[in-house]
C-alpha cells in the first residue's frame, strides 16, 4: 500500500535590506511587510493538521515558519540545508557592485543561472543535491502525515520543478513571491 506525505512548501516573508541585493545566506530579519505575510500564511493554513515544522536556518525562513506554526502548537526545527543558494563572493552585494566586480560570473548568472559557479559559493547542481538529498529526508520521516517547510525561492523552484516534471532550465518561470504557500502531495509505493 502506497504512503502520502502531504508538504505545505511556504517561502519566507519580505526581509530587511534585501531589495536589490545578492541574498542568498545574507541573514536578514522579517520586515514589518514580512510579518504579516506570514500572519496571513498562518491563517491560510491554521485549519490544516500538521504534524511538523522546518525551516532553513535563515532567520527570515524561521521567523516565518513560527508565525505559521503558532495556531500548532509545533517547534520549529532548523535545517541548514534548507539554506537558499551560497552566493560566496557575491553575498551580500548590490547587483551593480556584483556585475561591476565579478562581470563574467554575474554575466554567467544572468544567462545561464544553473550552471553558475559562484566564487567561494556554490553551484546550480550543488544546491539542488543538497537540496533535494534533505526534502526527501524529511518526507521519509512523515509517511502519511501533512507538514510544513519554510525555505526560499531557489529552493522551492527546485523542489517543485522535480515535482511537476519541469525542466530545471524553466525553473524561474515559477512564481515563488513571499510568503507562497505550495502544497505538494509526495507519494511512495510500499
Amino acid at each position: 500500500m502506497g504512503e502520502t506525505t502531504t508538504v505545505w512548501l511556504l517561502r519566507h516573508g519580505e526581509a530587511e535590506g534585501m531589495n536589490g541585493r545578492c541574498c542568498g545566506r545574507y541573514d536578514a530579519p522579517l520586515s514589518a511587510e514580512g510579518i504579516e505575510q506570514a500572519k496571513r500564511a498562518a491563517e491560510q493554513l491554521a485549519r490544516e493538521s500538521l504534524s511538523r515544522m522546518y525551516s532553513s536556518n535563515l532567520e527570515r525562513a524561521f521567523q516565518t515558519a513560527q508565525i505559521v506554526a503558532e495556531p500548532h502548537g509545533l517547534r520549529v526545527e532548523r535545517i541548514d540545508d534548507l539554506g537558499e543558494m551560497n552566493f560566496g563572493d557575491l553575498e551580500g552585494m548590490r547587483y551593480e557592485e556584483a556585475e561591476e566586480r565579478f562581470p563574467a560570473v554575474y554575466q554567467s548568472w544572468m544567462t545561464r543561472p544553473t550552471e553558475t559557479q559562484f566564487p567561494n559559493g556554490e553551484s546550480f547542481h550543488q544546491m539542488r543535491m543538497r537540496v533535494l538529498g534533505i526534502f526527501d529526508s524529511i518526507v521519509q520521516r512523515h509517511p502519511n502525515e501533512s507538514i510544513g517547510i519554510v525555505a526560499h525561492a531557489g529552493v522551492n523552484r527546485i523542489v517543485l520543478c522535480r515535482a511537476l516534471s519541469i525542466p530545471e532550465i524553466e525553473m524561474f518561470q515559477l512564481a515563488q513571491p513571499h510568503c507562497v504557500v505550495n502544497r505538494i502531495q509526495c507519494g511512495s509505493l510500499m
